[in-house]
């Protein structure tokens, strides 16, 4: 296959699943490592893909814009890997707690298995499927139902009304982008409804998002920035980013990736 066909291939495979990984194509296309790298840096360079740590994802354009799942799950997984161990230190035994959907709050699921005593509530089918299979017997997951998006949410009328009826300790939230102005935001309308209520449910909001989500803005806001009473971000977020939130979240935590 020639260079231009094989970056042709990675193109459609970019656009159908939302992000691809170099590993992955290294043995989809058996060639080298380096040779996918060339490939992925040619795209780039044509504004056609976004390079990330270990692969590449969609262009994102727009506040309607909805990455999935897979194309979140392989970008800045090292800061969101340091930013779910602190919030783990945040959660003790017998706590009831929170997680939206999200890749970061996924990450942070995995922390949380060995926590004892946890009530989880969760809209995300993948956090859920984390402490389903840990077995766990001195755990209850609350899983709220509702419609399912592309980030693997569970929203709507049905998940509000669950969120509704409880009260949790601690709510973990993960969030599409956040600024000065807008706060903490998504691109999906029906998912900040249901992230709104989860607030509404928590007495304490931790918000986790790494530095690539300042100064995104999606269409709807789920909080403002005063209401997070922590933020955890990673070091990557510049200072001026930093004093801005830093005078409008109750702590913030920065983080160094891992």
């Amino acid at each position: 296959m020639l260079a231009p066909q094989r970056q042709q291939a990675i193109l459609d495979l970019v656009r159908a699943n939302g992000a691809v990984r170099v590993g992955d194509l290294v043995r989809e296309f058996g060639v080298s490592d380096m040779t996918i790298r060339r490939d992925l840096e040619v795209l780039a360079e044509r504004g056609l893909v976004a390079k990330v740590h270990g692969g590449a994802t969609a262009m994102s354009s727009g506040s309607t814009e909805e990455p999935g799942f897979a194309a979140k799950s392989v970008q800045q997984r090292a800061e969101k890997e340091a930013i779910a161990r602190c919030a783990a230190a945040m959660v003790g035994p017998g706590t009831a707690v929170a997680l939206s959907a999200g890749t970061t709050t996924w990450t942070l699921a995995h922390h949380l298995i060995d926590t004892p005593g946890l009530t989880v509530v969760t809209n995300s089918v993948r956090v859920a499927e984390v402490f389903y299979r840990s077995g766990r017997k001195d755990q209850t997951v609350v899983l709220t139902g509702g419609i399912r998006t592309p980030s693997d949410a569970l929203v709507g009328p049905v998940a509000v009304a669950a969120i509704r009826l409880l009260n949790v300790d601690i709510l973990l939230l993960g969030v599409h982008g956040m600024s000065t102005h807008a706060g903490f935001t998504t691109p999906n309308l029906m998912e900040a409804e249901t992230d709104r209520a989860l607030v509404g449910a928590a007495r304490r909001l931790v918000v986790l998002a790494d530095h690539t989500k300042w100064g995104t803005i999606g269409i709807s806001t789920i909080a403002h920035l005063d209401e997070a009473d922590v933020l955890i971000t990673d070091a990557g977020l510049d200072e001026p980013a930093q004093r801005a939130l830093g005078e409008q979240v109750g702590e913030l935590i920065t983080v160094e990736g891992e």
